[in-house]
């Protein structure tokens, strides 16, 4: 919990900062990476809370309050593994009320959670604000903004296109994976590439 004076988005930062050192040290210790754990959410895949330890409880619909930015990693329920080998594999999830959806984002909500890609099609940060007071998400590196409740197109900022959306179906009660990523996960593409 932030004490005074303590953003959310530090806090945000901090931890995202944690699994990624500590997914440095996991890569440096084998240098081999584990391609189960760099492959993007597959269908069928559960989410789990990301964090500085990353949970094994599948995600349910209510573990996310209205407004709230929840991280999350895709989860191989077969495999019991996560899939954060990678940054862009993070998930953002969020609940609305299914009536304040677009249609094609009640298509691809489990019980008003949606779910996108948590990378920046900008310049690949991690999106992790949500400002409340004109409801949209923002980049914090260079202010790209998004509305979650319409595809997450873009409504602000430098980033060329939408956050690609991850389909989502409730399976015993628990969010899953209906189907992979809608576009292309991260940011601009570089020249030449």
């Amino acid at each position: 919990m932030a004490g005074p004076g303590v953003s959310r988005r530090a806090v945000l930062c901090s931890c995202l900062g944690a699994v990624a050192a500590v997914h440095s040290l996991d890569a440096r210790a084998d240098d081999v990476p584990d391609p189960d754990r760099s492959q993007l959410p597959q269908p069928g895949d559960l989410l789990v809370e990301a964090g500085v330890e990353v949970g094994t409880t599948p995600l349910k619909p209510e573990d996310i309050g209205p407004g709230e930015v929840l991280l999350a990693w895709a989860f191989d329920p077969q495999k019991k593994i996560p899939r954060n080998g990678s940054r862009l594999n993070m998930v953002l999830l969020m609940r609305f009320d299914p009536a304040t959806l677009g249609d094609d984002e009640r298509a691809n909500t489990a019980d008003g959670v949606v779910a996108y890609s948590a990378t920046c099609t900008h310049q690949q940060c991690p999106v992790t604000d949500w400002l409340r007071s004109v409801q949209v998400l923002q980049c914090p590196c260079h202010q790209s903004r998004y509305d979650p409740r319409q595809g997450a197109k873009v409504v602000g900022g430098p980033a060329p296109r939408p956050l690609p959306s991850l389909p989502l179906r409730l399976s015993n009660g628990v969010l899953d994976v209906a189907a992979t990523f809608t576009d292309r996960v991260g940011g601009m593409q570089q020249q030449g590439a």
